[in-house]
């Protein structure tokens, strides 16, 4: 898990991003030193709950290993999983993330709806990482 990325369960899942006081960009991941906006003079940012649903701006298929530090076990055959970019519904700022398992980019279409939920990245004996992955509406 990456610390200060997002926070809650279940229903309560959300990503977290930063909101610059001066000009109100949203960022994601966040930024904690200074506004991204190059034609902005720079205000305060502060920690935002981003929106939990939004629309498929674009998706494909990830059908390589990826390299390090994705934590993977090379022994075993490498899943293809679908990757998603969604645009938030309010902060209209596209997030890159992995659908759940079972969603292939076969079940995807530009503009559908989708939510965030938390998902499991890798998981040891000892850590299990976790992350968000992206679920169309209405699919539990």
């Amino acid at each position: 898990m990456v610390t200060g990325w997002f926070v809650g369960d279940g229903a309560e899942f959300r990503l977290l991003g930063t909101r610059c006081s001066a000009c109100g960009s949203v960022f994601f991941p966040r930024e904690d030193t200074c506004c991204r906006d190059p034609g902005c003079r720079g205000g305060d940012l502060a920690e935002v709950p981003l929106s939990r649903r939004g629309r498929v701006w674009s998706y494909t298929d990830s059908r390589y290993r990826p390299p390090s530090p994705y934590v993977t076990d090379p022994e075993l055959p490498w899943e293809p999983c679908a990757l998603i970019a969604v645009e938030l519904e309010s902060e209209r700022i596209v997030v890159l993330g992995q659908a759940v398992p079972g969603i292939t980019v076969a079940d995807l279409t530009v503009g559908m709806e989708m939510e965030v939920v938390p998902g499991v990245l890798h998981e040891d004996a000892e850590t299990t990482w976790t992350t968000w992955r992206w679920r169309p509406t209405g699919v539990e």
